[in-house]
């Protein structure tokens, strides 16, 4: 089985974000980017169903500019065979982004697309549903557990109530929650490996998709501070608070 997994550069985790002055987004100039978590557990996933022999290639894509090729590179390191750049200058949607990897899926034709479940910049949560829908393939989002077999994918994805059980018929779509696994750390032999392998880069102007944003951010604010929280000594000034100053009950 060939897989495809489609990973996102964003601002590293661990990175306090800052809104622009103007308002007009995040400060990215000089801040430390790196792969979304959420897809650096699909490539994770895909490299272990490789490793246990029911994957035969892993084929890592991802939509942006130039930069992108050093999520690209992490991914290899990991153990993906192959890394596709689609690129793109403008920040993209994600039914264009769907649009993209299906034309991707058509020409590469593998059984499985893996995608993390959203991205921490945006947090949509729509590409891999999307994708699915355009392709006209199973899908199994938010999955927490997957299972290869002989003409089936067995997944457990999370739901509110708890857990569900799908059994999907090849292709699909599916997307990774965090309880799918825990990623490795690269290795040194895996990093210098990454370094000599080629990646292909295809304009994104060439697909026939319309990029063209349909959404316009009329401006950016960070939260408002919250307020210091307080002790109470009983239930009843707890109660006094809730009443008189928070006015809940």
């Amino acid at each position: 089985m060939k897989v495809l997994v489609a990973i996102k550069r964003v601002i590293d985790a661990n990175v306090r974000i800052r809104v622009k002055n103007d308002h007009s987004g995040v400060v990215t100039d000089g801040v430390k980017m790196s792969m979304d978590p959420f897809c650096e557990i699909a490539v994770e996933e895909a490299v272990r169903q490789k490793e246990a022999g029911k994957v035969s290639e892993v084929v890592v894509v991802s939509i942006g500019s130039g930069r992108c090729q050093d999520v690209l590179r992490t991914a290899l390191a990991m153990g993906a065979d192959r890394g596709i750049l689609i690129e793109a200058e403008a920040e993209l949607q994600p039914l264009a982004i769907a649009g993209l990897l299906t034309v991707l899926v058509d020409r590469e034709s593998p059984q499985l697309v893996i995608l993390g479940k959203q991205a921490i910049d945006a947090d949509n949560n729509q590409t891999g549903q999307m994708l699915a829908g355009l392709l006209g393939w199973s899908q199994g989002m938010f999955i927490s557990r997957l299972e290869i077999l002989a003409g089936k994918i067995n997944v457990v994805r999370e739901i509110d109530g708890g857990s569900e059980t799908l059994s999907l018929t090849p292709p699909a779509v599916v997307s990774t929650d965090l309880r799918l696994n825990e990623p490795r750390y690269v290795k040194l032999p895996g990093i210098m490996r990454a370094k000599k392998t080629p990646l292909e880069v295809l304009p994104a102007s060439q697909f026939g998709i319309d990029l063209e944003s349909k959404l316009t951010v009329l401006k950016l604010e960070e939260p408002p501070v919250r307020k210091k929280g307080t002790q109470v000594a009983s239930a009843a000034q707890l109660v006094d608070k809730l009443r008189n100053e928070a006015g809940v009950i």
